[in-house]
């Protein structure tokens, strides 16, 4: 089932019965009621993915995996680099998933053209970061061979400290 769907899918009932009982006691244009249940169906199938699309959220908690993890403990961050350009937050969170905890997924873009620069940084679980070192460093990708390794604190090119 298609997730927009499946996340709309009791709005959908909801407004289906509102229509239906709304229409049920008018006696419109002489058709029956069963005709306004299917157009009050059709209607809020099609209205109800596109609002949920407009607003950005979703009501199903398995379709927001790009959000941070509510995790306590020690944490990691590994570099990740040669992702694909058409990678994005979701697919590699999901790959690093399968080796441990993931807290957040930042792929870096360029400034000018907003499109991917082919690294980023994930933050896990400290006790899952060399596992996914070992598992994921060199491995195959979207068609691209990964380069994982615990990220270098970003250096400041601040001179006047002499």
């Amino acid at each position: 089932m298609l997730p927009t769907f499946r996340a709309s899918l009791p709005y959908t009932l909801a407004l289906a019965v509102l229509v239906y009982l709304s229409f049920a006691f008018l006696p419109v244009l002489g058709l029956g009621q069963e005709i306004f249940v299917v157009i009050g169906v059709l209607l809020a199938g099609i209205l109800i993915p596109v609002l949920l699309d407009v607003k950005g959220g979703t009501t199903d908690p398995v379709l927001q995996t790009s959000k941070a993890v509510d995790y306590q403990g020690e944490t990691t961050t590994l570099y990740v680099g040669n992702l694909p350009y058409r990678a994005n937050e979701d697919a590699v969170k999901e790959l690093f998933q399968r080796f441990g905890i993931v807290i957040n997924v930042r792929l870096m873009k360029d400034r000018q053209t907003g499109r991917r620069r082919g690294f980023g940084f994930v933050e896990v679980a400290a006790k899952d970061g060399s596992k996914m070192i070992q598992k994921l460093n060199d491995f195959n990708f979207q068609e691209r061979t990964l380069k994982v390794r615990e990220a270098k604190e970003r250096q400041d090119n601040d001179d006047s400290e002499e």
